[in-house]
């Protein structure tokens, strides 16, 4: 019975170890594996054969604006929040 808790208390602290380290994580500014992803030719059907159902098919967008600046090495990730920072107020003249 204590084994099962000792083993259920060191499992549960090594999964909160895990989860709360980002340098496991690949850094963002590294390029995926997504971003070299290409389009493919639609769907052809052998004669004979019926076609799938495409009506709620994701249609992607083809994209017109321009390709944003790359990221340098000091840029915060998009998914973190920008640091906020307000200056100190002056101090009431008397």
């Amino acid at each position: 019975m204590m084994q099962r808790v000792v083993r259920s208390l060191a499992f549960g602290l090594a999964v909160l170890a895990i989860s709360g380290c980002r340098s496991l994580g690949s850094s963002c500014h590294e390029p995926k594996e997504y971003a070299a992803a290409g389009s493919v030719a639609p769907l052809k059907v052998p004669a004979g054969l019926e076609s799938p159902d495409t009506r709620n098919a994701l249609r992607v967008p083809e994209l017109n604006s321009p390709e944003p600046p790359p990221r340098k090495k000091g840029d915060a990730c998009l998914d973190e929040p920008p640091t906020y920072t307000t200056a100190p107020k002056p101090a009431p003249s008397a």
